[in-house]
């Protein structure tokens, strides 16, 4: 038996994701008119068609500034996405907002893991491999425990590997999958500068 659901139910969902209404409608639907497993099921929609994005180029976007109070601390950044109509939109410049706080307070030194210069990532390697020498662990097992640790490094230095300062539960790279989702359009940050008033230039 089919649920009816009703108009009210669709704009509910509708201010809570930002989707369209046949599409609030269709996940209302499938979720049996459960609101909430209606948003899951947008998400999870969402989600995939920000993963067919992501290769997208993106020649748009702009470059957003934040100075944290006090006038000490000053954030650059840089985000991309692939048109002005949606550089130009509340949600789009909310996200930079967003970014342009979490560097000012998480301090992050690279934008990507791509951005990690290999004689970096070769030396904390190294570091790693030195603190495992006497482990008398076997060769493979001394890679994997590397591997986990070198992510750690990542998700202390690298901007899209951090956990969101608004939500730890979320990386920064998760919350930008959330917006390509949202705005229907490919979003990348290639690069940000961060001031401390009397912090010597890296």
């Amino acid at each position: 038996m089919s649920v009816e659901i009703s108009a009210t139910l669709v704009k509910q969902l509708r201010d809570m994701t930002g989707a369209g209404m046949m599409e609030c409608k269709a996940a209302l639907k499938e979720a049996n008119g459960n609101i909430e497993e209606a948003n899951t099921v947008l998400r999870k929609r969402g989600l995939a068609q920000a993963a067919k994005k992501t290769g997208r180029s993106t020649g748009q976007g702009v470059i957003g500034s934040y100075i944290h109070l006090g006038g000490t601390i000053g954030v650059l950044v840089e985000v991309n996405c692939e048109s002005d109509f949606v550089a130009r939109t509340d949600d789009f410049q909310n996200l930079v907002k967003e970014i342009g706080m979490h560097i000012a307070a998480a301090s992050p030194t690279y934008a990507r893991r791509e951005d990690v210069p290999a004689d970096v990532i070769e030396k904390e390697r190294a570091i790693y491999r030195a603190q495992m020498e006497n482990s008398g662990k076997p060769a493979n097992v001394i890679e994997k425990i590397i591997d986990g640790k070198l992510n750690a490094f990542y998700e202390q230095t690298v901007l899209i590997d951090q956990a969101s300062i608004r939500d730890p539960k979320v990386t920064i790279g998760q919350v930008v999958t959330a917006a390509i989702a949202k705005l229907g359009e490919n979003i990348a940050i290639p690069r940000f500068a961060r001031f401390k008033v009397g912090e010597e230039s890296k």
